[in-house]
C-alpha cells in the first residue's frame, strides 16, 4: 500500500498530470452522462415536469457510488478531504444562479458540456453563457466574498460533524436510504 500512497502523493505534486487526469477523467464524466440520457434536452424538462426520473436516478446513483467510493479511499489513506466553510449567503446566491442557468437553457453545467460533446448546438451556446456568468461572478467575487458569500457562516464543514455521528454510520443510513428511494422509483415505474 505504501508504493501507492508515493504515487499519489507524485500525481498531487505535478500539474500536468493532473490536467490530464482532469480532462480524461471530464471525458468520462461526459460520455457517461450521455449514456444515461442526462444530456437530452427532453429527459431534462420531463425531470422539471416530474414526468421523467432518469435525472434523479443518475444523479443518486453517482451521489452513491461516491459517497461509498470517497468514503473507503479516506478511510484507507488514499484521500483527504478538503471542505470549505459553507454559509447560507452562498448557498443562496449559488442556488439562484444555477436555478435562473437551470431554467433559461434547460441544462445544468454538466449536462450542458455532455449535450456540446453529443453535438447540441443549443447547449453550445448555453456554454458561452456559463462562461460569461462565471467571468462576471469571477470579477465580482472579491467584493461578495467580503459580504453576502459569508453571511450566516454553517456551525460544521460536513454532516457527521453537524450531527456528532461517525461518518461511516452516516454513509451507511444515507445508502440505504438512497438505495430504497431508488428501489421505490423503479417499483412506480419511474
Amino acid at each position: 500500500m505504501r508504493g501507492g500512497l508515493m504515487v499519489l502523493e507524485q500525481i498531487r505534486t505535478d500539474n500536468r498530470v493532473q490536467i490530464v487526469l482532469g480532462l480524461l477523467t471530464g471525458i468520462v464524466f461526459g460520455f457517461l452522462l450521455q449514456k444515461g440520457g442526462v444530456t437530452d434536452y427532453g429527459v431534462i424538462i420531463g425531470q422539471l415536469l416530474l414526468t421523467d426520473f432518469t435525472v434523479v436516478k443518475v444523479m443518486l446513483s453517482a451521489v452513491l457510488i461516491g459517497m461509498i467510493g470517497i468514503y473507503a479511499m479516506k478511510s484507507a489513506g488514499l484521500v483527504r478531504l478538503h471542505c470549505r466553510v459553507g454559509s447560507v449567503g452562498a448557498t443562496v446566491i449559488g442556488g439562484l444562479i444555477f436555478g435562473a442557468g437551470f431554467a433559461i437553457l434547460g441544462y445544468c453545467p454538466g449536462t450542458a458540456a455532455g449535450a456540446v460533446g453529443s453535438g447540441a448546438l443549443d447547449a453550445a451556446i448555453g456554454m458561452v453563457g456559463i462562461a460569461l456568468g462565471a467571468g462576471i461572478f469571477a470579477r465580482l467575487y472579491p467584493r461578495l466574498n467580503r459580504s453576502i458569500l459569508n453571511y450566516g457562516t454553517f456551525p460544521a464543514d460536513t454532516i457527521p460533524e453537524l450531527v456528532g455521528i461517525r461518518a461511516g454510520i452516516i454513509v451507511i443510513v444515507v445508502a440505504i436510504l438512497i438505495a430504497g428511494f431508488l428501489y421505490m422509483l423503479t417499483v412506480l415505474g419511474f
